[in-house]
């Protein structure tokens, strides 16, 4: 076997890398070629004229359209990560219980949750809340779209923190229990700590998607980024340079969000490696605060 062999798959032979390299070369030049047309197309149109970029350097454009709508993803956003993560928390501890019933009601919300398209849930509670008054006229599309958001991302949540707890050593389980600590105290000081750090992956993934989706609220009437650049386009005729902008603003928040959660997740590894073991009496003391540590036998 040749040094560059792979444990997953053989090596492609220089037949194959040929090969391999024709196919690769053909894909880049179709997707160029594709490109190329819709660029002439929008080109064609005058969507790329410089008059179409003059209203983004008006700062009445801006505070008209684009600074009310990145107020609204963003206000929409932090909401529905919020309380999508306490959720997420509570119903993924919840589905580890030992208690039977309390697992499968859990399990049966979560996956009902799960399974609800988040634009239907959006429409559905915009109505609800409507026919109710829940809210204030004004504020009926953001309660709309946070509570859709929150409960299909606080479902996905409780999934992953409880794969994350599950994941864990049962050796750290069974030498809690043997200190004598609670369920709840196993949870919170020795199990949720190590789990977080190692979910934080996937809840920035999940962080992200509630972000994008934040875009759905379109539909019901609230006023984001997508609504507004669709406004500015129709007002001013340059729809797809609005989109280009509306586009790259959509991509800079969630860089943003993730350098964020890259620097947190970083800094939790290092004070992790660099914590000193937690002695067994502070554990023991905690779970049994009564208990007289200096007497040995």
């Amino acid at each position: 076997m040749s040094s560059g062999a792979s444990v997953l798959f053989d090596a492609p032979g220089p037949k194959a890398r040929l090969r391999n390299n024709i196919y690769s070369v053909v894909f880049v030049a179709a997707i160029v070629a594709v490109g190329w047309f819709v660029y002439r197309g929008f080109a064609d149109k005058g969507q790329f004229e410089a008059e179409k970029w003059k209203p983004f350097v008006e700062q009445e454009v801006w505070n008209t359209y684009l600074l009310p709508g990145l107020r609204g993803t963003v206000v929409a956003a932090v909401l529905s990560i919020v309380f999508a993560l306490v959720i997420g928390m509570i119903f993924g501890v919840l589905r580890l219980s030992d208690h039977r019933a309390v697992r499968v009601a859990a399990g049966t919300i979560v996956e009902f949750a799960r399974a609800i398209p988040v634009l239907i849930l959006m429409i559905f509670l915009f109505s609800v809340y409507a026919d109710y008054k829940v809210f204030p006229s004004d504020q009926l599309a953001l309660g709309a779209v946070v509570t859709a958001l929150t409960i299909y991302n606080g479902s996905v949540i409780a999934e992953i923190v409880r794969s994350g707890i599950r994941a864990l050593p049962k050796g750290q389980t069974e030498a809690a229990v043997a200190l004598g600590l609670r369920k709840g105290q196993l949870m919170r000081i020795i199990l949720l700590p190590q789990a977080i750090t190692a979910m934080l992956p996937a809840l920035v993934s999940q962080m992200v998607v509630a972000l994008k989706d934040s875009a759905l609220g379109y539909q019901i009437t609230y006023t984001e980024i997508v609504r507004s650049g669709q406004q500015l386009g129709a007002a001013e005729q340059n729809v797809i340079p609005a989109l280009i902008v509306i586009a790259a603003i959509m991509i800079a928040l969630n860089y943003s969000l993730t350098t964020f959660a890259t620097y947190l997740e970083r800094r939790l590894r290092t004070r992790k490696r660099g914590r000193t073991v937690v002695a067994a009496s502070s554990i023991i003391t905690d779970a049994a605060p009564g208990m007289d540590l200096t007497k040995t036998r």
